[in-house]
């Protein structure tokens, strides 16, 4: 079973019609984050490693994809402000793009469902299309390199065993994400601590 599931992968990545697929996945990803963008990335810069696919073609396609998708996902925020103002997304990325401005971004890219968030809050809030254009190239040009990377040392592991390799490919980039969400529900935490009001002292008065 695992053999046929290996050669039907090999037969995908050997197609010249994978490159095509990854720009599509990725910017669908951008407006809806269900579809499986990052492991496709993955998948293919684990078959890098052993030559079945150009890894630098990999990275550029997974990055304009996603540039793009994020670009879609700015205009529907753009035209749908009204009906995103209560969705608690929407004001979590609301508050953090207050906080940190354009670099959020880049940020949320690397944080499941953020994303998305994340871009449909700047183009509701009308923030300057220039601005969204500069960091998300960053932040669609830094994701494509993490992915196709974390693939392609992922099948230089198991350069005999890509199965391997893209379960150790995934297992990082798992890893990473849970690392990501602990941190920032850390700092969530702590905020919500500070600016909790002090309790008021006791009445000593008699």
């Amino acid at each position: 079973m695992s053999h046929a599931i290996l050669d039907l992968v090999e037969q995908v990545m050997s197609s010249p019609w994978l490159y095509v697929a990854l720009f599509a996945l990725a910017l669908l990803d951008g407006f809806f984050p269900i579809v499986p963008a990052e492991t496709s990335v993955i998948t293919a810069g684990v078959f890098a490693a052993s030559g079945e696919t150009n890894l630098a073609l990999v990275i550029v396609v997974a990055a304009l994809g996603a540039f793009a998708g994020d670009h879609i996902s700015y205009l529907i925020g753009n035209r749908s402000a009204g009906r995103l103002r209560d969705k608690k997304a929407f004001v979590w990325a609301r508050g953090a793009l207050a906080e940190r401005g354009g670099l959020v971004l880049v940020v949320a890219r690397y944080i499941p469902g953020g994303r998305t968030a994340t871009t449909l809050t700047m183009g509701a809030v009308r923030h300057p299309l220039r601005s969204f254009t500069f960091f998300d190239a960053i932040a669609a040009g830094s994701w494509a390199v993490y992915s196709g990377l974390i693939g392609f040392f992922g099948g230089m592991a198991f350069e005999n065993d890509p199965i391997k390799g893209l379960l150790l490919g995934l297992g990082i980039a798992l890893s990473i994400a849970a690392v990501v969400e602990i941190v920032r529900w850390v700092r969530k935490r702590r905020a919500a601590i500070q600016v909790s009001p002090e309790r008021l002292p006791a009445d000593t008065s008699v």
